[in-house]
């Protein structure tokens, strides 16, 4: 069996990260090799693959805001298309997703308040960015002042991209036009949460019919039935990603499905845990099945592999970066001896096929 190849998108502004790194996983036994530079680059806090898994897109600190990357001839190798952009001082991106097309990168500006859309053409150059500036507020005195766009995800049919704006309680849904490559200038539906939850990532179910969304604020998990032909979305339910009676100040980071069985996956900051939901096939609905440690302080992010198999975790204020088992029939997770060192590690994410 051929090993699978991730990366890891890290933070580089402490010192101890020097930007993009490799690892191999073992398919049969979840062993991972030991890290590799795979790139040096400023703040590569969130990652993501074109389509047909010929480019890899990482966020960057500049007015650039992506670089772009293509795989070298050596697995693991990636070489950055263009002029390496300046950083600057601010922050980037904080999430950026590719059409279904191709042709349209979305990155979205926690700190900017905005989303932003670059053409993404054939040679892996990108386009003008166009700016959606989002305006308003919700409850939270600090956190929810001004708009915040955390995430973007687009619809599995790739008509729409659905924004999940932290500062303002909403989802907002935004048409692309027939080409894929461009995004129509208002949003077509606005889908407010509960006040107070603080939308952050979002992730479809396998069908599509279903929109879980992970409350960053309040530390839930709401799913949304979606009605494909317009976008628009109804609430469900609502789950929390911590234990019953948990006291512990914890925030929600990241979500994942499993790509063939009906399991939910999320990261709980400060409470330092993973949480495994069943999702019933026909309401979307979800039930918590288990709560374990993720095996360092602050799981920002972690990504199931292509098979299903495995779990890794990354971990931003401590190096380990953790593996664990996945069993197909519960979904439970069993933790394993292995892991690496990686130092502030954000973002987490397999390559799309095996490699050698």
């Amino acid at each position: 069996m051929k090993p699978w190849l991730l990366f890891l998108g890290t933070y580089t502004r402490s010192g101890a990260s020097q930007g993009l790194y490799r690892l191999r996983l073992d398919p049969a036994t979840g062993a991972l090799s030991p890290a590799e530079l795979a790139a040096a680059t400023p703040d590569p806090g969130w990652l993501a693959w074109t389509p047909d898994g010929t480019r890899l897109l990482a966020t960057h600190p500049s007015p650039a805001q992506v670089r772009v990357f293509a795989p070298g001839p050596v697995p693991g190798e990636l070489h950055p298309l263009g002029v390496p952009p300046a950083a600057e001082p601010t922050a980037g991106p904080s999430h950026l997703a590719v059409a279904p097309s191709g042709r349209l990168i979305l990155a979205a500006h926690y700190h900017g308040g905005y989303l932003a859309a670059f053409p993404l053409h054939p040679d892996g150059t990108l386009g003008p960015a166009q700016r959606f500036p989002h305006t308003g507020r919700s409850v939270h005195p600090t956190r929810q002042d001004r708009p915040h766009p955390h995430s973007v995800l687009f619809s599995p049919d790739g008509r729409h991209a659905l924004v999940a704006d932290l500062g303002l309680d909403q989802i907002l849904t935004y048409a692309l036009t027939p080409a894929g490559d461009a995004l129509r200038p208002e949003p077509v539906a606005v889908t407010a949460t509960h006040p107070g939850a603080g939308p952050r990532h979002t992730r479809f179910s396998r069908d599509g019919r279903h929109l879980h969304v992970l409350n960053e604020l309040d530390n839930t998990l709401t799913t949304f039935a979606c009605r494909a032909a317009d976008g628009h979305l109804s609430p469900l339910g609502t789950a929390a990603t911590l234990p019953p009676g948990c006291a512990i100040p914890s925030t929600a980071a990241e979500i994942r499905v499993h790509p063939t069985a009906p399991f939910v996956y999320a990261s709980n900051r400060g409470h330092d845990s993973l949480t495994v939901f069943r999702a019933d096939p026909a309401t979307g609905t979800l039930t918590g099945v288990q709560n374990l440690p993720s095996g360092g302080r602050t799981p920002r992010n972690f990504d199931l592999s292509p098979d299903g198999r495995w779990l890794v975790c990354g971990h931003q204020d401590s190096p380990e970066v953790t593996v664990f088992a996945v069993d197909p029939a519960q979904g439970i997770l069993t933790p394993t001896a292995h892991a690496a060192t990686v130092p502030c590690c954000v973002c987490v994410l397999f390559s799309p096929a095996p490699h050698p």
